[in-house]
């Protein structure tokens, strides 16, 4: 083996975290600096890697041939994915659907001018579900496509419930509907509401005097959130918030299901069961990160998306093995 592809870490919350651990598994790889906007001193790795201010980021730019991006989509990428991809070779986990076009349009430009290479939106969904919809898409074009996620703790929806007043902690689930999933399954092509696929389900800890109504109503009736979904919430104690919901499992399925030019009903389904969605979303953050180096080794450059790597690129096998092992 060749010189390990050196890899840096911007941000170092869970997925964060959850990179580092991810690039012990892959011995043709090695983390060579953090970078944090907090007090570096304040931050420990898990094999002491050096951990630097993110405003110094500029200085390191020979020293990391893949920066993996590990902030968050709402305010954290809009800023750093162009700000990096102009100095560096980039992945990113980018994920507010809506906006991934204008996303791609600013990095693309970045990392043009710069000369690198940027794959945004990666993981498992913006990433592993955006290729199975579009592979059944491909091979099934008469037919439809659908996407449950679940059962799995949702950040950003716990997140919002965290912020109503009265609310001291909060988790929230989605579930999806087996009845719908059932129906999706059989190749019938029903036509669901965003309400018949998923419900959800809060778990609340109020601040003390905070009136539980008030709190209920004002989680069913947030729109975007819950006021199309039904929901359920329960209130619980801190203590039970911490016992039974630190963990953050996640998954999901994508069925694409059509009729073939004869006639024949058929069904493609792919799914997701995991026990950390942050860990997951770093394991294919750091796959990713192999395919963008070797892409940035071939001369190219620009912004990319999942749909624009070759599989064999993620692996790091050689095409003759794979072929000998996986075709």
């Amino acid at each position: 083996m060749g010189e390990k592809i050196r890899i840096g870490i911007v941000g170092y919350g869970n997925l964060g975290r959850g990179v580092e651990h991810a690039i012990t598994q892959n011995a043709d790889m090695t983390l060579v600096s953090v970078f944090s906007r907090r007090d570096p001193a304040s931050v420990q790795t898990l094999n002491g890697v050096p951990v630097h201010p993110l405003a110094n980021i500029s200085e390191f730019k020979n020293d990391i041939d893949v920066l993996i991006l590990c902030g968050g989509s709402k305010n954290d990428l809009p800023e750093q994915g162009p700000a990096m991809a102009a100095l560096f070779n980039t992945v990113d986990s980018y994920d507010t659907h809506a906006k991934i076009p204008e996303y791609f349009d600013a990095v693309n430009q970045a990392a043009e001018s710069g000369g690198n290479v940027a794959l945004i939106s990666v993981g498992w969904d913006p990433g592993l579900f955006s290729l199975n919809r579009l592979f059944g898409e491909a091979v099934l074009p008469q037919g439809a496509t659908y996407t449950f996620w679940g059962k799995g703790l949702s950040q950003g929806h716990s997140d919002a419930v965290r912020r109503i007043a009265g609310v001291k902690g909060a988790v929230q689930y989605t579930i999806p509907v087996n009845d719908a999933v059932d129906q999706v399954r059989s190749g019938s092509l029903p036509t669901l509401s965003t309400r018949q696929k998923h419900t959800r389900e809060c778990f609340v800890v109020l601040e003390a005097g905070a009136d539980a109504a008030q709190v209920e109503q004002a989680i069913l009736t947030m729109p975007d959130y819950f006021a199309d979904y039904d929901t359920s919430v329960s209130f619980i104690t801190e203590a039970e918030l911490k016992r039974d919901h630190a963990a953050m499992p996640h998954g999901g399925f994508v069925i694409r299901s059509g009729k073939t030019g004869q006639g024949s009903t058929q069904v493609i389904e792919y799914s997701l069961k995991l026990e950390s969605n942050p860990e997951f979303t770093s394991s294919v953050l750091v796959a990713y990160a192999r395919a963008v180096f070797r892409l940035s080794g071939q001369g190219q450059t620009g912004a990319r998306t999942v749909f624009d790597v070759a599989p064999g690129l993620l692996s790091p096998k050689m095409p003759a093995e794979l072929r000998k092992e996986l075709l």
